[in-house]
């Protein structure tokens, strides 16, 4: 009998059958039948430290044995109140309050709305949101609304609003960024700029410099516009800092943050925002209320599991192995050059990325699905956008695990091209 479970970003007809996985450990998965296989993508970008880090185990199952779950209008509790001091403690200066949601995608409509309910509530009718050239922020309509138009969301146009297009800051045109960017913020109507910081991350892993990130944060910042970070995939520690703001040494009105925030244990999220946006809706006319919610808003357990994140960064040497983790990546990533299979090799901090040479398919190219099949059978996990192929692992992974992925990616991608 075939399973009644409908799986994200799969077709089916294509892959009617899903690996059972049982246990997970450090950088390892194991399959049902005792196949251990290396989570070269972190599970969907969401593992830092490793699966099941004791530390999150633990204050999972001490926090599920007091409070599991509360509703978040008209009550607090002290693991959500020490998430939101710690995450400001811990953020770019200037961002001073702390809204939670569940996942990535809820933190980016989250942001959109903040910043569209601060212009309503001071007065000044700028509704134009603006984001760059490929982006992906997430799968809610809002956020396939910023996204870039394509194979995502073709189906779904009717729901979606116009966002303005700035485009990507391609090494070498980085003024035609600027230019477009400040033509559209010099119009007067623009409310918001929302960006993945250094890297896109489903646009095909496209790496830009912390000189246009901060170039595109002062054109803004000259107009008043709002800037909004999108790190959910590039906060803690992904690209070699905390945060990628950090490396232009920037601080965005509002910041986005969920895969990392538990370790990846258990889904949480959190949209940062500036003094000015929450006083912007603080107010006694409840009409200027900041309308959204989940049901599962600052979930006891989740919040739990970030407090103990947030620990291990601030007791264990997480920014050393995030620098040998990098420098591994770097190394295996160099011995792929010269390999006539591969182009475009590029790395920020613990991702890197390449091309498939001869590959014309973007991201439906059936090759993903080839090498995913031929990786697995080796036991990786590794999942290609389209004739893209990223490794973005765990922290914890050593360079001789690192070593034999690229090895058995450089046999598999063998094989497919033959």
């Amino acid at each position: 009998m075939s399973s009644p479970v409908w799986h994200p970003f799969t077709q089916h007809g294509l892959e009617p059958q899903m690996l059972p996985i049982s246990r997970a450990e450090g950088a390892w998965l194991e399959a049902s039948d005792g196949q251990r296989i290396f989570d070269g993508i972190s599970s969907w970008w969401v593992i830092t430290h490793g699966h099941r880090h004791p530390k999150i185990v633990r204050a999972i199952q001490e926090q599920a044995d007091k409070l599991d779950q509360v509703v978040f209008a008209g009550f607090t509790h002290e693991p959500a109140e020490t998430v939101a001091r710690e995450l400001i403690k811990i953020a770019p200066s200037g961002l001073a309050h702390v809204f939670f949601s569940d996942s990535g995608s809820t933190a980016v409509e989250v942001a959109l709305k903040m910043a569209l309910g601060y212009w309503r509530n001071t007065g000044q009718k700028r509704t134009r949101i603006l984001a760059l050239e490929h982006a992906y922020h997430g799968d809610t309509v809002g956020t396939m609304s910023a996204g870039a138009r394509g194979v995502f969301n073709a189906a779904y146009a009717p729901l979606l609003f116009d966002v303005e297009r700035i485009p990507y800051p391609a090494a070498g045109r980085e003024q035609l960024t600027f230019d477009a960017l400040d033509k559209a913020c010099r119009s007067g109507d623009t409310a918001a700029f929302i960006l993945e910081p250094l890297i896109l991350g489903a646009g095909g892993m496209l790496i830009y410099d912390a000189a246009t990130l901060a170039e595109m944060r002062r054109i803004c910042s000259a107009y008043g516009v709002l800037f909004i970070a999108d790190e959910v995939m590039t906060g803690f520690g992904r690209t070699g800092t905390l945060f990628a703001s950090e490396q232009a040494h920037i601080s965005p009105d509002i910041l986005c943050v969920a895969k990392g925030i538990t370790g990846g244990s258990i889904p949480l999220a959190a949209t940062l925002c500036s003094e000015a946006i929450y006083a912007a809706h603080l107010s006694e006319d409840r009409a200027r209320t900041f309308f959204h919610s989940s049901s599962y808003t600052g979930n006891a357990i989740a919040c739990a599991a970030a407090v103990a994140n947030l620990e291990i960064w601030r007791t264990e040497p997480v920014r050393e192995r995030i620098a040998a983790l990098a420098a591994a990546q770097e190394q295996c990533l160099e011995g792929l050059e010269g390999d006539p299979h591969f182009a475009n090799g590029r790395q920020i901090g613990t991702i890197t990325a390449v091309e498939l040479t001869g590959r014309a398919g973007g991201y439906l190219d059936n090759v993903a699905l080839s090498l995913r099949s031929k990786l697995l059978a080796r036991g990786v996990l590794l999942r290609p956008l389209g004739n893209t192929v990223y490794v973005m692992p765990p922290y914890c992974a050593t360079a001789d695990e690192l070593k034999s992925v690229y090895e058995k990616l450089a046999e598999a991608v063998d094989e497919v091209s033959a």
